[in-house]
């Protein structure tokens, strides 16, 4: 099926379906635990603040909720954000739907993390977008002296793509409690796709393309990285690239996950640096890869140089720990990147010692 190569039989690992998970999720223990960690940096908005008043009777309420499945997905605050693109987010009140949402992960995170393949860096602990691009240095440095081909894709508009009967049946795959999953269906269904905003939406939007994911390792054998919906795939050959799009990638995406594949698709040699005319830059997780140079996105480095002019204008000038905290969202972009010339051009010297 997919153009799938031959490969041994074997039955993964991951397909072990768990189960006896539900009372683990609703007991007070771990709502109050849940309640802890999704308040974290948000003790003072009016969610926490409300929930406060009668913090313990609305734990117990919940836990009887949940207990008797009375419990039903609130209504969504949904609004529309532009910047770094425009996207509808769903909103969910702090009580009891956050709460809810931390309570599952407190018991399903280990596992489901563990059904991701090591190169999923989306919303993971210790990977994240530093943890993509350094094995995109890896894959840049595995490739040293060899031709190195990319096959770059994305998933039209994934979240809101994503079906639920589909979705139903890949969490089925690895879980077996029926009690949670009628709790996962609940919140499945209160929404269509897979709302961009739910604490749960981005561990379910990993989980979806993890069996894909396992395909490429373990069958294919491709190198590459997934960091949500975006994939870049390598290879010395142009032409297994090119077949592998079209034999497993496209058909198992669009037959088997019912999404569809961006036609902006491409398969690329990666240029030796900026002025390689023979190849061009890896645009991916906010840089641009080469073979032997590494440079920030150019909307960040815009952003970056637009916010250090304003805060070189500002009078009376910032003393350097205020400076270097209103730079910091940038810093991390530059200092992982060859970036050395930009922070000296745009950095007021007076910061350099600080900051360079």
């Amino acid at each position: 099926m997919y153009g799938l190569p031959n490969a041994p039989n074997k039955k993964s690992k991951a397909m072990k379906r768990i189960g006896n998970l539900y009372e683990q999720i609703i007991s007070v223990e771990n709502l109050r635990l849940a309640d802890e960690k999704a308040r974290r940096g948000k003790t003072r908005s009016y969610g926490v603040r409300v929930h406060d008043r009668n913090r313990e009777a609305n734990i117990q309420a919940l836990h009887e909720a949940l207990l008797t499945k009375t419990f039903r997905t609130s209504p969504y605050e949904v609004f529309t954000i532009y910047e770094p693109k425009e996207r509808v987010i769903y909103r969910l009140p702090y009580y009891p739907d956050r709460i809810v949402h931390h309570a599952i992960m407190n018991v399903l995170e280990p596992i489901w993390v563990k059904t991701f393949t090591y190169n999923t860096y989306s919303c993971v602990k210790g990977r994240g977008i530093e943890g993509c691009a350094r094995h995109v240095d890896k894959m840049i440095r595995k490739y040293r002296g060899k031709p190195m081909y990319c096959l770059k894709i994305d998933i039209k508009k994934y979240y809101p793509s994503i079906k639920h009967h589909v979705l139903k049946r890949i969490v089925r795959r690895k879980i077996k409690d029926k009690d949670l999953l009628w709790l996962l269906d609940e919140i499945i269904d209160s929404a269509d796709g897979v709302p961009i905003g739910n604490y749960l939406s981005q561990y379910l939007a990993n989980l979806f393309l993890a069996y894909f994911m396992h395909k490429v390792n373990e069958v294919w054998k491709i190198d590459c990285e997934e960091y949500a919906d975006d994939f870049a795939f390598y290879s010395e050959s142009k032409e297994t690239l090119r077949r592998f799009f079209h034999e497993f990638v496209k058909p198992y995406i669009e037959q088997e996950l019912e999404l569809k594949v961006k036609d902006n698709w491409q398969i690329f040699p990666i240029a030796v640096n900026r002025y390689d005319r023979h190849g061009r830059g890896l645009d991916y997780v906010g840089y641009k890869f080469y073979r032997k140079q590494k440079l920030i996105r150019k909307s960040i480095k815009q952003n970056f140089c637009r916010a250090t002019a304003k805060l070189n204008k500002r009078q009376p000038p910032l003393d350097t720990k205020v400076y270097k905290q209103a730079v910091a969202p940038w810093l991390g972009w530059a200092k992982h990147s060859n970036s050395k010339h930009l922070l000296r051009t745009i950095i007021k010297q007076e910061h350099h010692a600080s900051i360079l």
